[in-house]
């Protein structure tokens, strides 16, 4: 079972990888051209805050890395660091979602792939957001150490309510999940500093979206792949040591 679990989620990761790098190449990476070209400080107030092929070319053209500080070129080079680290990360959370189904006996096959993807998703995408919500470049940001606790106590809460709601089905086990789905959010976020930021709020509304939808993306495909690729193996005859088919 461990050995499945490991070899779907890996299958899971790739798929999930791929298919959240398409997302960003066609969505998020030019969201993020567009804001890095205010955060260079150039002169776009007159521009239309949408993403169009000129503003994203002039956006690539503003955007420079400082020659002393390494950083992965424009095109090619940052797309295959992007689609690397993307692969990593879809693999880390196959692999926290394998622990939690083997830890709570809460098993991933095709039927319940869509359920693990949706609380993944409002686990580790959605709660998060409502209080930090996704940030383009050039936004100011509270300190980091203060936003990394209060993300990890969100997403550890409404996964746990999640896991509750899945072993017990009573009405205070449901009651108490949403008493947990609630607590981030009673809990102030930490703000960001209130320093003027050039990037339009129209292109930042926008970016928290396409940001979300992509999440939404990665957590259905990595939940469904995971649990198809899971039941595929658990089909297959298992194989003795000798050779022989059980």
């Amino acid at each position: 079972m461990f050995r499945n679990l490991f070899f779907a989620a890996l299958v899971a990761a790739l798929c999930a990888g791929l298919a959240t790098s398409a997302f960003q190449a066609w969505r998020v990476t030019p969201l993020i051209f567009a804001a890095e070209a205010y955060e260079g400080g150039e002169d776009v107030h007159e521009h239309d805050a949408e993403v169009s092929a000129d503003a994203t070319a002039v956006a690539a053209e503003a955007h420079a890395h400082d020659e002393d500080e390494w950083a992965p070129q424009d095109g090619l080079e940052r797309t295959a660091f992007t689609l690397v680290s993307n692969l990593l990360m879809a693999a880390g959370y196959a692999l926290i979602i394998g622990a939690v189904s083997l830890a709570f006996n809460l098993p991933i096959t095709f039927a319940t792939g869509l359920y693990w993807g949706v609380a993944g998703f409002a686990a580790f995408s959605l709660a998060p957001a409502l209080g930090l919500p996704p940030g383009m470049p050039g936004m100011p940001v509270a300190d980091t150490l203060a936003r990394q606790v209060w993300w990890f106590g969100a997403a550890i809460s409404t996964g746990a309510a999640f896991i509750l709601v899945a072993r017990i089905r009573a009405p205070w086990a449901l009651a108490v999940a949403v008493a947990l789905v609630l607590l981030p959010q009673f809990i102030a976020a930490p703000l960001a500093p209130t320093d003027p930021s050039d990037v339009p709020p129209r292109l930042t509304a926008e970016f928290v979206a396409v940001v979300l939808y992509n999440s939404a993306i990665f957590w259905v495909v990595l939940g469904l792949v995971f649990g198809w690729f899971n039941d595929y193996l658990a089909r297959r005859p298992a194989t003795l040591p000798n050779g022989v088919k059980a």
